[in-house]
């Protein structure tokens, strides 16, 4: 038995869970769940199957359903079982709640309600896919699941073309091949990446390579499980802004400002977006 039930003070307390071996939960979410008054859950089974491995019992503790197709019913009964003075705790089916995962709207209530909200933290298929994959740490931004058409995902790709740090998606296995082609096609062919697959499980997987090897070897294979991307950052030369204003005036006098901007933003490899601006701050001068 590796937990300890104790009394806890009335509030929300998220959990995080394993996502994958079971083995991976804290000793403090161990003793939450064993000790909290009310159990909420994304996956009532997936909950309760982990709390039967670790030998937590469910006592006379049912688990209430808690997922993005629930009713505010759902969420405002929760609420008052805080209000009331009891203790409730909420898991997501894997990994930390909250984390492309359900649980924003009930923390959303707890916090404007002014009652107790606190966290065991646990797993995340996001950080553990940053220290598998090779690609630089030091700042991510975590974008979750594209969009499944293909115009509305290299849109979104193009947003994120230029954010200075490694940029890690959630992907599912059947869209890999589709989402890694678009991806070298919006943020650049040779940019690195590394695809995480099936994350603390038996058949963990991490492949690095450029995006459009990736895009090459998943366009022919599917792969099982679930999936992290994550791709580096780009790796723009540094343009003196003389130089660019130099030759946006140039261009600016002998064709439109559409294509100057479309000109100088590919002689000098810069996003289009940036060089737009520089054409109108030259053109109210």
């Amino acid at each position: 038995m590796n937990y300890q039930k104790s009394v806890l003070v009335p509030g929300l307390y998220f959990v995080g869970v394993p996502i994958g071996s079971a083995r991976d939960i804290t000793l403090r979410a161990l003793d939450v769940l064993a000790s909290a008054e009310v159990l909420a859950a994304e996956d009532t089974r997936s909950l309760r199957r982990l709390m039967d491995i670790h030998g937590v019992p469910l006592a006379d503790r049912r688990i209430i359903a808690l997922h993005d197709h629930s009713s505010t019913a759902t969420q405002d009964r929760l609420l008052s079982a805080i209000r009331s003075g009891k203790s409730v705790a909420y898991a997501s089916e894997a990994g930390m709640p909250l984390i492309a995962d359900p649980g924003f709207e009930l923390a959303r209530a707890v916090a404007q309600a002014g009652l107790m909200m606190t966290c065991a933290p646990g797993p995340s298929a996001v950080l553990t896919a940053l220290a598998l994959g090779g690609l630089p740490t030091d700042a991510f931004f975590f974008a979750g699941f594209l969009p499944n058409a293909k115009a509305a995902r290299c849109a979104e790709l193009e947003k994120l073309r230029d954010i200075p740090g490694t940029l890690v998606f959630y992907e599912s296995p059947k869209r890999l091949g589709a989402m890694l082609r678009d991806a070298a096609a919006v943020l650049g062919a040779e940019r690195k990446a590394a695809m995480c697959r099936e994350l603390t499980k038996k058949f963990e997987e991490v492949q690095r390579d450029t995006l459009e090897n990736l895009a090459e070897r998943f366009a022919k294979h599917t792969p099982k499980g679930e999936v992290v991307v994550l791709i580096d950052r780009g790796h723009l030369e540094s343009v003196k802004e003389d130089d660019l204003l130099s030759d946006l005036t140039r261009a600016l006098n002998d064709m439109s400002m559409r294509d100057a901007v479309d000109l100088v933003a590919q002689a000098h490899g810069l996003p289009r977006r940036q060089v737009y601006q520089a054409a109108l701050a030259l053109s109210k001068d």
